[in-house]
């Protein structure tokens, strides 16, 4: 699994660190922990550091050490549940409805194919729009971030959907879909797509990362693994934002890299690569990276990688980084670095957060832990009005007076749901399993707020004009 550590893990590009061995995890030795800042004597927690004495932060260790557990161990039946409701949803809709399934009298009923193009998944049917807002133009304050929020909804769909809405509905050229190799899960689990974006004003590759999927473990692995690497010079990251990204066991982040498995792909050196071939052949086109939630995590690694690697070339190619629910992905000192970065290369970084959306507010900003945000937030209201600030309203998940204000927002936005297809038009319609979310944002306040439909819906109907300049 994503926090799987072995002893072939060489740890020596790390000035320090912290990781995780959920599969060592006992009782005992985790009620030991409780009471004991000894880290070097516990089996779940390998760190250079062999003391913790802040309480508060073994508790938060612990409380990620138990999820990393109960991810591992519910995997497959998360994994079942996840295609019995994403087949039960494509088979009514292929079908046409539930009065559809009447056809089984006539021996007509359609079973759905999970590589076809018509296939959705969960996040498709939440919002099902495909085609871009034709009233915003290329050129556009906002075009790219439209556009790059439509490509990190649609990511979440198979090679074969993808393929078919850029090439066919949105016109674009498509550059291919990618299912990359995680070396500590000995699994592809990280999603991108790239597609070429060519119109009288831009020339735009667009390189897409793929969020976290609702029943994948690996996925969820990922984001509640709170280990980290310390790269000396460069500040904290976040571990399983990096092993997505493609960070080797043996070796760590060499420049080059020569695999000798061609079926294990690694992330950044895949898209490094074919980045490379594409604008050196290209003189005029630049990119941009982009992604939802997990997603929005690697797009802002991604040029930090090429930072780290002295990519000059591909920082000067790279005109900027858009990210939606983006949880946070390293302390201060990676902030000050990465803000560096952005205006040195003149990138502009743009960090999309609507409402009470949870993941941005995770991992915990506050004394027990070290993560930060960086760069301005363009923030979201309910009434999709946009506002450039610091830091997104209550910066953190876990508050009294948040949780009243997120459960008060979640009922209007249930109540929006029911009269946005009037005051808005047909295009923002919400479904039943829309509806369903919006319902759970009651219980689970935050959840709903992170669904991909009131990103698309802000960048669409938010103020104009609320981008702002690299840092």
């Amino acid at each position: 699994m994503a926090a799987v550590i072995d002893d072939i893990c060489n740890k020596a590009f790390s000035k320090s660190f912290m990781l995780f061995k959920p599969e060592d995890l006992n009782v005992f030795d985790l009620l030991k922990f409780l009471f004991s800042p000894k880290l070097h004597e516990r089996k779940f927690v390998e760190s250079s550091d062999p003391i913790e004495f802040n309480f508060a932060h073994r508790i938060l260790i612990i409380i990620s050490i138990i999820a990393l557990k109960l991810l591992q161990l519910f995997a497959a039946p998360l994994a079942l549940l996840g295609f019995v409701v994403e087949f039960s949803l494509n088979f009514l809709s292929a079908n046409g409805g539930v009065f559809g399934l009447l056809n089984i009298f006539r021996l007509k009923l359609k079973i759905p194919d999970s590589s076809s193009a018509d296939y959705q998944t969960v996040i498709g049917y939440l919002d099902e729009r495909i085609t871009l807002d034709q009233s915003i133009k290329p050129g556009d304050a906002n075009y790219n971030a439209a556009l790059c929020m439509m490509a990190s909804k649609l990511v979440y769909e198979n090679e074969a959907r993808v393929t078919k809405v850029v090439k066919d509905v949105w016109k674009m050229e498509f550059l291919g879909f990618f299912n990359f190799w995680n070396e500590y899960i000995k699994k592809r689990a990280t999603q991108a797509f790239m597609f070429w974006d060519k119109n009288s004003v831009c020339d735009t590759i667009v390189v897409t990362f793929r969020g976290t999927s609702p029943f994948s473990a690996y996925d969820w692995i990922t984001d509640v693994e709170l280990s980290w690497y310390e790269m000396e010079g460069f500040g904290k990251v976040h571990a399983g934002f990096m092993k997505a990204l493609g960070l080797q066991k043996s070796v760590g982040w060499p420049k080059e890299v020569n695999r000798k498995d061609k079926n294990q792909p690694l992330a950044y050196y895949t898209l490094r690569k074919k980045l490379t071939k594409l604008l050196k052949e290209n003189e005029n086109a630049k990119f941009v990276v982009t992604g939802h939630s997990l997603g929005g995590a690697l797009a802002a690694l991604f040029p930090f990688i090429l930072a780290f690697h002295q990519e000059e070339f591909l920082l000067q190619r790279l005109e900027g980084v858009y990210t939606y629910g983006q949880p946070r992905v390293g302390d201060s000192k990676f902030g000050e670095f990465m803000v560096k970065t952005y205006s040195q290369y003149n990138i502009g970084f743009h960090r999309f957060v609507y409402g009470f959306d949870m993941v941005p507010r995770l991992p915990l900003d506050d004394k027990a832990s070290m993560f930060k945000h960086f760069g301005p937030c363009i923030y979201f209201d309910i009434f999709y009005k946009a506002k450039i600030l610091e830091e997104e309203p209550f910066k953190n998940y876990f508050s009294m007076v948040a949780a009243v204000m997120m459960r008060t927002r979640a009922f209007m936005e249930l109540g929006r749901s029911l009269l946005i297809f009037w005051i808005k038009g047909r295009e923002y319609k919400e479904g039943v399993p829309l509806r369903m979310m919006r319902v759970f944002g009651l219980l689970v306040p935050g959840v709903n707020a992170h669904c991909p439909q009131d990103y698309v819906n802000s960048t669409r109907l938010g103020t104009k004009g609320f981008l702002v300049s690299p840092p």
